[in-house]
This record gives C-alpha cells, structure tokens and sequence, in this order.
C-alpha cells in the first residue's frame, strides 16, 4: 500500500434514475406513485439502483485497500482540481467516460461497466471483477492505453471549451442561427440549426445521425465515414444542420473536416441566443452572440482510455 500511495484514486459517479426522481418529487412514495399512474414498472428502477449502488461499494473497497480514494459526483467535474498521479475511475454509462475525460489532462482513465445486462458499454471495456487486476496493471505500466483527440473551441476574448465527443455551435432554441463561417481559405454567410464538429471517439454518436439522415434524403446507400474514423486521427469533421439558401446565405461549405492547418471558423452575426456547448451538456455553454469570433480545432491535451 505504501507503494501506491503516490497515487490517488478518483472513482467518478453518477446519479441513479431512482435518485434523480426522489430529487425531481423530494421522496420515493411521491415518485413511486408518479412511476406507476403512468403504468412505468418500479421495480426496474429498483433493481437498476440496487445494483448500481454494489457495484460502487465493491469498487470503493478495491480501491481504498490501494491507496489515497476519493469519490467524486457527475456534477463536480467542472470544479475539480485534479493531479498529475491521480489514476480516474469510472463507473456509469459510456456517457460519463466523456464527461470524465474532457477535465483531465492526460490522466488514464478506467471505465467500468457497472450493468452489462442493461448497457451495451462500447467505451467501457471492464466490468467490476477486473477492477483490481486493471488497476494493477496500470501502475505497473502494463496497460493498453487509447489516445483519444479532443476538439476545441477558443473565442476572441479568451474563453475556451473542449470537447471529447462534439461541439455545437448555434441557436439555444429551436430556431435559426445566422454566422460567418470560414474554412480552407474560403467563407459564407450561413443560416441554419447550427454546426456539429464531432471528433474520431464521437463519430460513432451524433455524427452518425447526420450522416443517416443525409444518406436518408439523398437515396445513397454508403459514405466513406459511415463507420465514423478513428478516436487519436488528427482530424475533426464539421457539418453543418439544416443550413437555409437565401439571398444572402449560402449553402457551398456545409461539410468538412477540420486539421492543424485547417480550422474552422465562425463570427456571429447572432444578437442574442448563440451558445457553445459539448457533449450534449447544454447547461455548461459559452455565449455566442454577436462579436464574438469562435476558432475550432484539435486541442493539445488528449484523452487516455485504459483498454
């Protein structure tokens, strides 16, 4: 244990649907009863939290017999100062890897699937029993590690966010945003339901949407990125949603992928309403309205995902 105490353990969580509900109705026979006049099955949610809430004390124990533990909320990710030793654990849906990963700086990351019966998991390659032979072999160096390519999104007064799987550039609501954009030397005055710029590990995710609903419309049955492409490739790719022909905007650059000598760039011509948000977390966003030029492109931290 000695050994180790050099490290710090951070096993990251999240709330239980059962929980969020007891949250939303301040007690369980409130939100019970909410559950079952709308004919949802309670016992599911039970079960869902019963084991979740095992499987944490199971990783709780693995790790405080290592060495130095801390337990650390969803929500406190934003505010949490993490270090260079510290060795993360999640445990949760594929979600919560993401959310992990953007506050980090290079430290490996373990995510545990704490209900392989229920989530499919694509990014969480453990389940609890590995726990302590993962963990082993990550202090020792033995580990495989991914890299994983971040995007991000800096403006012209010094605001800056990252992005492990996307980012979203445009309206707040469900209405039009209207901006310059520039790319590869060329630029065009643009309306539409914003911007997507998804990296190689969410290329398989929203990006994937896109691309079935353009497949969809234009009849074609193949795209050479149909499959997404890989999380460390250097590369992002932007498409534009709905974009609007009009007298004064155009259509030309709608997609497109963005490299080190590529960026993407966008002004706002938006008075008020223009957001910047990741990974589908539209709370935690920057304001993008009128004055404020936004630069997007590969940041230089990288995500490590133990496999």
């Amino acid at each position: 244990m000695s050994e180790n105490y050099q490290y710090r353990f951070i096993l990251v969580v999240r709330k239980t649907r059962l929980q969020e509900l007891i949250e939303r109705f301040n007690t369980w026979p409130q939100a019970r009863f909410y559950l079952e006049h709308n004919q949802v099955d309670v016992q599911d949610y039970l079960d869902e939290h019963d084991l979740y809430q095992r499987r944490l004390q199971e990783a709780e124990r693995t790790l405080k017999a290592l060495g130095r533990f801390q337990l650390l909320e969803r929500r406190l990710l934003p505010n949490y100062q993490f270090g260079p030793a510290d060795i993360v654990v999640t445990i949760g849906q594929d979600g919560l890897v993401a959310n992990t990963l953007k506050y980090l700086e290079g430290q490996p990351v373990i995510a545990i699937n704490p209900d392989p019966g229920r989530w499919d998991g694509k990014l969480l390659p453990f389940e609890i029993g590995d726990l302590l032979s993962v963990v082993t072999r990550t202090i020792a160096g033995k580990s495989a590690c991914k890299t994983i390519a971040f995007a991000e999104a800096k403006t012209n007064d010094g605001q800056r966010m990252l992005a492990v799987n996307d980012l979203f550039v445009g309206p707040q609501s469900h209405t039009s945003a209207r901006y310059l954009l520039s790319w590869n030397g060329r630029q065009e005055t643009q309306s539409s339901s914003g911007i997507i710029i998804s990296t190689g590990f969410g290329s398989t995710g929203w990006f994937q949407s896109i691309l079935a609903g353009a497949l969809g419309v234009s009849g074609s049955e193949s795209h050479p990125l149909k499959d997404g492409f890989a999380w460390h490739e250097q590369r992002l790719q932007f498409t534009v949603r709905e974009p609007f022909p009009s007298r004064t905007t155009g259509t030309s650059l709608v997609f497109g992928s963005i490299t080190p000598d590529t960026p993407l760039k966008l002004e706002s011509q938006m008075p008020e309403n223009g957001v910047i948000f990741s990974d589908g977390i539209e709370t935690d966003y920057l304001a993008f309205n009128s004055g404020t030029v936004v630069t997007i492109n590969l940041a230089a931290t990288q995500g490590q995902l133990i496999v």
